[in-house]
């Protein structure tokens, strides 16, 4: 008789079959939510791609360390594999935006196991969430990883762990559950109208039996799909008083703005980058943006790069190289703003030629490397190399 290989599943991370045995815990609105249900959520969807896509958009380089300085290199296979394709059919775009949806949406965060041959990195896998996993030390909270039912070493596994030991989604899980409960009134607002629509008063009194065929004759005639328009016709002096109160008695659109506040407070987002335009200015815009690279995403992608570190190089290279996001295309200027700073960088001799052009992408010309202040200097002649 044939036995299947027993499967482990993470209760840190359960998988959506796991979360239907074991149910979910509804939040205080009395909404269950489930990862699948969060991202239902415009704002909550919006935050986790926002987040993902931006640091899987960088530039990324390998660079060696020496003396201090860290010099770029090209030809580490590590580079590759997070340029390129990450195995035959994921690209490392998508591989280190996987890694970082994870990280926003589940506790056990975003993982990924490196094949490496020989010690040296050869693809990149990202499983689905429950196979590859992991078990911590109650004491030394040293994390044993697994594959399945296989073990495999912990500097093979990139592993990015979200703060507070929980993922944000799962710490935003009563807000996200007020905001579904607020979209379902909407969608009941929309189609019942969320509250009845007039009362039906007789002057005598009725027998319930009575009431009931009352009630249901009234649906038949003016609650059906193509009921509209159709006259009342009133018996044993009823009166029907139509009810006009409407959401905005109970701040119903100041709720829901208050919940795009408080879930992109939970994703520590600027609100204004999840599509709350109520506070933004045009002198603020340019702040938000600053706030979401050094308070959103720096410590994601300090995160993110030493777990890309401690996995994708060996012990003789664990140190000396290292992996690094360029932070510029977040900071980016328009051009006449970095014109500007440029000239002034080269002007104060700060920077020379060559280097302003590199940071314009454009490649550098021949006497560019000298450090020279072109409103007040003169271009040396051909063949003075004095700097």
């Amino acid at each position: 008789m044939k036995l299947w290989p027993f499967s482990r599943k993470s209760l840190a991370s359960p998988d959506p079959a796991l979360e239907a045995i074991l149910g979910i815990t509804p939040t205080a609105s009395g909404v269950a939510v489930s990862a699948y249900r969060a991202l239902q959520v415009p704002v909550v969807a919006n935050s986790i791609q926002l987040i993902s896509e931006a640091v899987a958009s960088l530039d990324v380089h390998v660079k060696y360390v020496e003396g201090g300085e860290e010099i770029e290199v090209t030809d580490h296979p590590a580079l590759s594999l997070l340029r390129g394709d990450a195995n035959d059919w994921t690209t490392g775009f998508e591989l280190i935006r996987q890694i970082m949806i994870d990280a926003l949406v589940s506790d056990a965060g975003g993982m990924a196991w490196v094949n490496k041959v020989e010690d040296r990195p050869i693809e990149i896998i990202s499983y689905r969430q429950g196979v590859l996993t992991y078990e911590a030390d109650t004491e030394t909270l040293e994390r044993k990883y697994r594959i399945g039912n296989r073990t495999v070493p912990g500097r093979d596994v990139i592993h990015l762990m979200p703060p507070l030991t929980r993922a944000p989604l799962t710490l935003a899980r009563e807000a996200i559950g007020i905001a579904v409960a607020l979209d379902r009134h909407a969608g009941r607002l929309f189609t019942r109208g969320a509250k009845p629509s007039g009362i039906l008063k007789f002057p005598k009194g009725m027998a319930e039996a009575a009431m009931i065929a009352a009630r249901a004759a009234w649906r038949r005639t003016h609650e059906g799909e193509d009921t509209g328009g159709q006259t009342a016709i009133l018996h044993d002096g009823a009166d029907f008083v139509p009810l006009s109160y409407t959401s905005t008695d109970s701040q119903f659109l100041e709720n829901r703005r208050f919940q795009i506040e408080e879930i992109a407070r939970a994703f520590n987002i600027p609100a204004p980058m999840v599509g709350d335009l109520s506070r933004a200015t045009w002198s603020n815009s340019e702040q938000k943006g600053r706030e979401f690279l050094s308070y959103t995403l720096e410590p994601w992608l300090r995160g993110l790069e030493g777990a890309l570190n401690r996995a994708l190089f060996n012990e003789a290279e664990r140190g000396r190289y290292v992996v690094r996001f360029d932070r510029d295309d977040l900071t980016r200027a328009d051009l006449s703003t970095r014109a500007t700073v440029i000239n002034s960088l080269i002007a104060s001799q700060t920077l020379n030629p060559n280097e302003g052009r590199s940071w314009l992408g454009l490649p550098p010309r021949e006497g560019g490397d000298q450090f020279l202040n072109p409103n007040i200097t003169t271009a040396p002649a051909s063949g003075d190399t004095q700097a």
